[in-house]
């Protein structure tokens, strides 16, 4: 998992959360993926991935590719789904 963002997309009526994670995945390429977070046992926190990589060359393509997905997943709370932009990471620094 890369950098997952702290602030839902969505929170559901049973208290769990749609999030997104934001990685880096290769030369010029960032991937996201939806996840739900449930509570767990002894405090912990459940995550169920819910999408397939979301793949674009910008970080922001990338989550609005998500954002777009979950909104088909979630017709029901689309309107109330927090838009991108989330975590905007620019990748790994070149080397020198």
């Amino acid at each position: 998992m890369g950098k997952m963002n702290a602030d839902p997309l969505a929170t559901f009526s049973d208290g769990s959360q749609l999030l997104v994670s934001t990685q880096y995945s290769r030369q010029g390429h960032f991937t996201c993926e939806l996840y739900v977070s449930s509570p767990g046992e002894e405090g912990n926190v459940d995550l169920r991935v819910i999408s397939n990589h979301c793949d674009a060359s910008t970080c922001l393509q990338a989550q609005e590719i998500a954002y777009s997905y979950a909104q088909r997943l979630y017709p029901g709370t689309a309107n109330g789904m927090k838009k991108p932009p989330y975590l905007i990471w620019q990748g790994p620094m070149p080397s020198m």
